[in-house]
């Protein structure tokens, strides 16, 4: 009887034994399941809403139902319910609607930094079923112009800050018959009117519900503006299904109906706007913030209650470089990109067991991935049933050539664990690919065929991931004309037509150069010279201040006497990303952006030093 219950005994203990031993071998496999099973509920949860149209919109009006008093967005000194919420976008639609500048289905751009504004438009216009376009704030002319037009809006709303802005292209948008707004309480500019009179005078009644009776899931919404290969930016469109898809980011990383989130990043930016439109999904509140500030970040933090935090690497690091201040806080949760693995642990280190909940994606991609294991510095896992639900892989890339490596039948070839790899992500029905408003040439650039079978079809990510042999994957660089710094995409082809303005350049190669302790890459250009002139520092920089955002500015030049090309006169850029700026091991003359002087300087030992030390913030 003794072996027959120790055989009882051992029986019993077998599916404990074979569980820890599973948990042991695969330690992340509970989560892994969670999360695909999370995925599943929400694919579940779409089609329900496909079939009754039921947009964010809609949930918005459900909340005003539901909670009419609850805050929905403190901003400053105010704070304002979801019935305050409600009346103001119907005021505001009915702007459009009284002075009959719209009809269902058209577009809307707006041109406006962080206010509950931008907000109330947005909502109007969804009330209107006008899709809306959101320019980001710190374009000028000739990019302005570009991103408006391609909308294809007749109408444009800006903040009262950017008016000189609007002035500066006024000419151009009343010769095409474009009625121009500024959010302003009056406004003496001929042919420019002020939304905050009429806004005022308007009724605050709800709006019929026929008004939108034409939207479906698959209509556009929104246009959010990303930068590319071809230099300027272009419109990534944002279905009513897309925008859903994008707003349950915040469920999956774990938030939750009690939490307040603090937004600091530009509500034009995906991850910005999908902070609030999560939040409405979740019947919660935003605090906003005009713009990122790291000396009122965590006193805003305590002010307002704020448990989630959106971010991108660069604001988690400034966060870190301030000297030490108070750590009380109920922040549980950050949620974004781009955060290095050294400044993930300093800032744990220094602000509390904060969640990171890392996450990889791009506005017009159909995937995205989610560190839902917290390991530093990964933007997530690769398992067997993430890519059953959601097929990508990392792919062999030629860095040189610019394109993927094949294999003697044409096909594509997986990248070995450990290998960087370009990201591809297949255009299926259920992961449709939207592509670029207005651009089919530009959206037809994105995708691969021929990927691993005859006739399939992938998105191009433009990023170099890879994957290490505990299944993390992490993000490498990017790859192909668009770098980022700043927390902002930089296309150096719409860089280097700049430069070349400049009356003494002939060519101009742009590309980014790492700068330690930063994150992204810094612009710099390699230029040549037209022939019997001298380099003028001062037209080159009249240039690029006065046509090109702060962020997308070179700070250093490399002038040279030709620029290398390959066989298909396309500029090489990799040799010189990897001598960046060191005037140690370049022979070349070297300047650099100085902000003090308005000029392109000579680049000096002292000032490299004072650029690599950090000393000098660029």
């Amino acid at each position: 009887q003794v072996p027959s219950r120790i055989n009882m005994i051992l029986w019993t203990l077998l599916p404990a034994v074979i569980f820890l031993a599973l948990f042991y071998l695969f330690p992340h496999f509970v989560q892994d399941v969670q999360y695909v099973l999370a995925k599943l509920k929400l694919r579940r949860r779409m089609l329900k809403y496909m079939q009754s149209n039921y947009t964010i919109l809609d949930r918005f009006l459900d909340g005003v139902k539901t909670q009419p008093h609850k805050p929905l967005v403190h901003f400053k000194d105010e704070t304002f319910s979801y019935k305050d919420a409600d009346e103001l976008s119907s005021k505001a639609a009915r702007v459009f609607l009284q002075d009959g500048l719209v009809k269902a289905g058209d577009t809307v751009a707006l041109f406006l930094g962080n206010e509950p504004t931008f907000l109330w438009l947005w909502l109007g216009l969804v009330k209107l079923g006008c899709p809306v376009a959101f320019l980001n704030c710190n374009i000028r002319s000739k990019s302005l112009l570009h991103c408006f037009n391609c909308s294809g809006a007749k109408t444009l709303v800006a903040g009262a800050e950017l008016q000189d802005a609007v002035e500066e292209v006024l000419p151009s948008l009343l010769e095409q018959q474009v009625t121009v707004f500024i959010l302003a309480d009056s406004c003496k500019t001929a042919g420019v009117q002020s939304f905050r009179d009429k806004m005022s005078k308007a009724s605050s009644d709800p709006l019929p519900k026929e008004l939108r009776s034409h939207i479906t899931l698959q209509s556009p919404v929104t246009y959010i503006y990303t930068s590319g290969t071809t230099g300027l930016p272009k419109a990534a469109v944002i279905t009513h299904s897309k925008l859903w898809a994008m707003s349950w980011l915040l469920f999956v990383a774990g938030v939750n109906s009690n939490d307040v989130i603090y937004i600091s990043l530009p509500l034009y930016h995906s991850v910005g706007f999908l902070g609030f439109t999560g939040a409405i999904d979740k019947g919660i509140t935003v605090a906003l913030k005009s713009k990122f500030s790291a000396s009122q970040f965590w006193d805003d933090c305590r002010r307002y209650n704020v448990t989630v935090i959106l971010y991108i690497g660069e604001i988690m690091r400034y966060l870190c470089n301030k000297p030490k201040v108070r750590t009380d806080h109920n922040v549980r949760l950050a949620i974004g990109n781009g955060i290095r693995a050294a400044v993930w642990s300093d800032f744990i280190r220094r602000f509390g067991n904060v969640q990171i909940r890392e996450f990889y994606g791009a506005t017009e991609a159909n995937f995205s991935l989610l560190n839902y294991s917290g390991k530093i510095g990964a933007v997530g896992r690769d398992s067997f049933l993430n890519r059953k639900t959601s097929p990508y892989s990392l792919i062999k890339y030629d860095t040189d050539k610019g394109e993927p490596f094949r294999d003697s039948s044409g096909l594509c070839i997986e990248a070995a664990k450990g290998e960087p790899g370009l990201l591809v992500s297949e255009i299926t029905p259920r992961a449709p690919f939207l592509g670029y408003l207005g651009d089919l040439k530009q959206t037809e650039k994105k995708r691969l065929h021929n990927v691993f079978k005859k006739g399939d079809t992938y998105i191009n990510s433009g990023d170099l991931l890879y994957i290490d042999e505990d299944d993390f994957i992490y993000f490498v660089d990017r790859v192909g004309d668009t770098f980022r710094w700043k927390g902002e995409n930089v296309a150096t082809t719409e860089v280097a037509d700049v430069i070349t303005l400049a009356d003494c350049i002939k060519d101009a190669n742009v590309y980014g150069v790492k700068v330690p302790g930063q994150e992204g890459r810094v612009g710099m250009a390699a230029v040549a010279l037209r022939d019997g002139l001298k380099f003028d520092s001062a037209d080159v920089f009249k240039q690029v201040e006065n046509l090109l955002p702060a962020y997308a500015r070179p700070r250093f030049l490399r002038i040279q006497s030709c620029l290398d090309v390959t066989g298909t006169f396309k500029h090489m850029k990799v040799k010189l990303m990897e001598e960046g700026f060191n005037p140690n091991q370049i022979a070349d003359p070297l300047y650099f952006l100085s902000e003090k002087e308005k000029d392109y300087i000579p680049l000096t030992l002292e000032i490299f030093d004072s650029v690599t030390s950090g000393n000098i913030q660029i």
